[in-house]
């Protein structure tokens, strides 16, 4: 056998050459590091800004959604979901898998799990998950959102790392998984920390970009006022959030929550009942045991964790006696990791790049996927709608001449000569066809010839379709396919309309998921509460004018008078200004601000300037950012917000009423906040804080009230409207609501009299008329209805007494305050003022001078030592 083996000679050239190249190794581990760096990056520790998902998580999604494991399906074994995660789509074995699908169950990882678990997932004092063989999951229902329409065109598909198979390089994403459960990634050069938010915030927020494109950082804030994280906990100030949504990254202090209990032997006790973000109960324990060895905590005696399952987290520290709570508990935010910091770094990939983005950034970025998303499914599904009225058409042509069509397909010896056929012969169905009435106006007495789709849709058609109710169901199909396209053409020709459809996708994920908010925000706590040892707490006066100068003064500076008195000077006015709120509150009160327009704004009483009677006081503008247009229309002091079973109550000047927790007023920004919306050319006139079971007094200007329950009155929402509260005459308009506990029913037998009459005490009303008239009645005399009547009359209008400018419930041992236009006030105790029946016209209550007249009166406790 001949040596097919050739050496080459000296003038030969090799078949292969050896070919090396000289690299420095500082450039060649530079490039192989950054090759390493992005793919990091890129393909495993950031998130896409669009679904919030990294690659992993993301195909343990789409593998879940292969084995059809829905929120309605059966669980199935984790083993059986990494092992087709691992093999179809991410080649990195269990132990990279099983811990990112654990994650996604953890409800106390992250605010809305995407995974439903069964068996041992561990626990939130670090527990590790069961092997995955012992547990099972299938998808929740916030998951499904996430893979909605996926079949649908909606996103890009590309080959799996063996291209068998195509996986998605994004879901479609209706759910903003991203805000609402955050990410931490930690890459080559990069990390990041999206924190998790509300879904109800997170959706009321994107509602807001898309009502208004250009709204600022503080209209989002309004709705968004922070992160909300699974565990609870408090968030300390708002500096580090501001900083956060405004450049992507900030720094929040981040408490756990820290309760005082005392037994019954007078031993007290320190509580957690929330743990901050990440934090584990045994380090909690194991802090303070450390903390009490080095002398950290020298008050404390016993710590014990009695978490369990009645309590989720409740760890006690017991307190020696003497011990000073409060200090105790500064002393626990120091040392342990009862306080800890929190960072957040927004960084996400946009279009394949790392970006640091803030919050309308990345609500942005949602919507713009959205937009994508929603467009490419209309065209997918306008391409199948006019795939369907294509056939349909044909359809209809073939049934309304059937027989030619049987004779045409009989004629023809093969399948494919029979559809020529068809495509050959002209169709018209003719307006006196027996089917005409039935057929489409556009289909009648037109040539059609058939194309090949056509033809071979009527060559699969069944003979039962021939008889005369078939062709009642092509022709109503055929309309509403051609509905749907027309539909579907308007959706693609407008964005508002794509725009309309991701707004009632997000209202309807929050109507269906959405949960109240677990974490509280605590705006700027340490100066309050240094602010709050320096002042004394007392009872203060605080006036404001109708040119918005306020002022607050010693309660004692009015003293009291006689009834009929001309009063003192209480307020410098200048021209063409006067007193319009007065009001007694405690110097460590919340203020709350009610302006005409519906809007709420917060300041507490010691931040209001303390001046003489005589001066003007100061401009309202340097304490409060009232927007144009507003003016003061209600003031509350409230001392505690989170108060059980209290109500802010809330009345218009076109009759409308209004019932809200407090607890919804609770966090409000320098700019103030939405507290009613109202109709066109209505204003908010009152505000008064019930207790749920009230009873209401609306009085009007013309002289007639209304008395209703406060029950009739549904609570509603913060950015609610109301509803109608009494049923006003022509240019009539409310001035006055008061509250009252439950009166008995109305004495009718003398609420009609004139005369004065004897105290029942009962609470009465107080109503003053603008020429200084006014009375007292029982409640009682006022026929109780429900909410939206007429009413009946207040007091008797006449040319001495002038409109109604105010009503005040009373009991007589209050003194009350009289301001007039020109800024005079008197002070003069209730019990001096006559009792007299509803319909009366009642007695002179202050001098009003020529010129001049009342605006407005208001209460104050007469158990003050004034001067007689």
């Amino acid at each position: 056998m001949a040596d097919d083996t050739t050496t080459p000679t000296d003038d030969s050239t090799p078949e292969f050459e050896e070919q090396i190249e000289d690299l420095r190794i500082e450039r060649e581990l530079q490039d192989s590091y950054l090759t390493y760096a992005m793919s990091t990056i890129m393909d495993r520790a950031l998130p896409d800004v669009r679904d919030g998902l990294k690659p992993s998580q993301r195909r343990i999604l789409v593998a879940m959604n292969d084995l059809n494991l829905g929120p309605r399906s059966k669980h199935r074994k984790c083993a059986k979901i990494c092992g087709d995660t691992a093999g179809n789509y991410h080649p990195h074995g269990d132990q990279i898998v099983y811990p990112t699908l654990a994650r996604l169950a953890q409800d106390w990882v992250i605010r809305h799990p995407l995974i439903d678990p069964q068996g041992n997932f561990g626990s939130s004092d670090g527990d590790s998950p069961a092997a995955s063989r012992y547990t099972e999951a299938r998808m929740t229902s916030e998951a499904m959102e996430l893979l909605s329409d996926l079949n649908l065109d909606t996103v890009d598909f590309q080959p799996n790392y063996e291209e068998t198979r195509n996986e998605p390089t994004v879901l479609p994403a209706k759910f903003p998984n991203l805000l609402v459960n955050g990410s931490t990634g930690i890459a080559v050069g990069m990390a990041c920390n999206l924190l998790p938010h509300n879904l109800g915030e997170v959706c009321d927020a994107i509602v807001t970009v898309i009502n208004n494109p250009d709204c600022t950082l503080a209209d989002l804030l309004e709705v968004i006022p922070g992160p909300d994280f699974p565990t609870g906990g408090v968030i300390a100030g708002r500096a580090g959030i501001i900083d956060g949504y405004s450049t992507g990254r900030g720094r929040l202090t981040l408490r756990a929550v820290l309760d005082t209990e005392t037994d019954k032997k007078g031993r007290t006790s320190i509580v957690v009942t929330e743990l901050p973000y990440g934090v584990i109960r045994k380090n909690i324990v194991a802090g303070v045991a450390d903390a009490v060895k080095k002398d950290l905590l020298t008050d404390v005696s016993a710590v014990n964790d009695e978490s369990g399952r009645k309590h989720a987290c409740r760890i006690v520290i017991d307190l020696k006696r003497g011990a000073e709570p409060d200090v105790v508990i500064n002393q626990l935010y120091r040392y342990t990791q009862c306080q800890i910091t929190v960072s957040m770094i927004n960084i996400a990939l946009v279009h394949r790049q790392p970006r640091t983005l803030g919050l309308k950034d990345l609500i942005h970025h949602f919507i713009e996927h959205r937009k994508d998303v929603i467009t490419r499914r209309t065209r997918h599904l306008l391409k199948k709608a006019l795939q369907r009225g294509h056939i349909l058409e044909g359809l209809i042509y073939a049934v309304c001449d059937i027989d030619e069509v049987v004779r045409l397909i009989r004629s023809s010896r093969t399948r494919d000569e029979a559809i020529e056929k068809l495509r050959e012969r002209s169709f018209r169905i003719a307006p006196d066809h027996p089917f005409a009435p039935q057929i489409p106006e556009n289909m009648l007495g037109n040539e059609h010839r058939l194309t090949r789709v056509q033809a071979e849709a009527i060559g699969r058609l069944q003979l039962i379709q021939l008889v005369g109710l078939e062709i009642e169901k092509l022709t109503n199909e055929y309309r509403d396919v051609r509905q749907e396209i027309e539909d579907l053409q308007y959706i693609l020709a407008n964005e508002s309309a794509v725009l309309d459809i991701i707004r009632e996708d997000t209202i309807e994920l929050k109507e269906k998921y959405a949960n109240p908010r677990r974490t509280k925000i605590d705006n700027n706590e340490a100066q309050a509460i240094d602010l709050e040892k320096l002042i004394q707490p007392e009872d203060v006066t605080v006036t404001m004018s109708h040119a918005g100068y306020i002022k607050r003064l010693p309660i004692d500076t009015y003293r009291s008078q006689g009834r009929g008195g001309r009063g003192i000077k209480g307020l410098g006015a200048k021209e063409g200004d006067f007193v319009e709120h007065m009001f007694v509150a405690n110097t460590h009160d919340h203020l709350l601000f009610f302006t005409n327009t519906g809007r709420v704004y917060s300041k507490r009483v010691f931040d209001v300037p303390e001046m003489s009677r005589t001066s003007a006081g100061r401009s309202v503008a340097n304490l409060l950012e009232f927007q144009p247009g507003e003016k003061t229309a209600g003031v509350l002091a409230i001392k505690d917000f989170q108060q059980e079973e209290a109500f802010l109550l809330f009345a218009t000047k076109m009759g409308t009423v209004k019932k809200t927790a407090l607890s919804a007023y609770g966090n409000i920004n320098r700019n103030g906040i939405i507290a009613i919306n109202l109709a066109d050319a209505d204003e908010l006139i009152g505000v008064r804080m019930t207790g749920g079971n009230d009873e209401v007094l609306l009085g009007t200007e013309e002289g007639m009230a209304v008395r209703f329950d406060e029950n009739d009155v549904r609570a509603m929402g913060r950015n609610a409207g109301g509803v109608r509260g009494i049923n006003l005459a022509t240019k009539d308009e409310v001035v006055a609501m008061i509250v009252v506990p439950p009166m008995p029913e109305s004495d009718e037998s003398d609420d009609e009299g004139e005369g004065e009459i004897t105290d029942t005490g009962v609470p009465m009303v107080l109503v003053a008329t603008e020429n200084g008239y006014g009375k007292r009645t029982p409640v009682t005399q006022y026929r109780k209805t429900k909410r939206g009547g007429k009413g009946v009359k207040n007091i008797r209008m006449t040319a001495r007494n002038g409109k109604v400018v105010g009503m005040l419930v009373v009991h007589g041992d209050e003194d009350v305050m009289f301001i007039t236009n020109d800024g005079i006030l008197m002070r003069t105790a209730v019990k001096g003022i006559s009792a007299y029946s509803r319909a009366a016209a009642g007695v002179k209550l202050m001098n009003v001078g020529k010129g001049d007249k009342l605006v407005a009166l208001a209460k104050i406790d007469g158990d003050e030592d004034d001067e007689a």
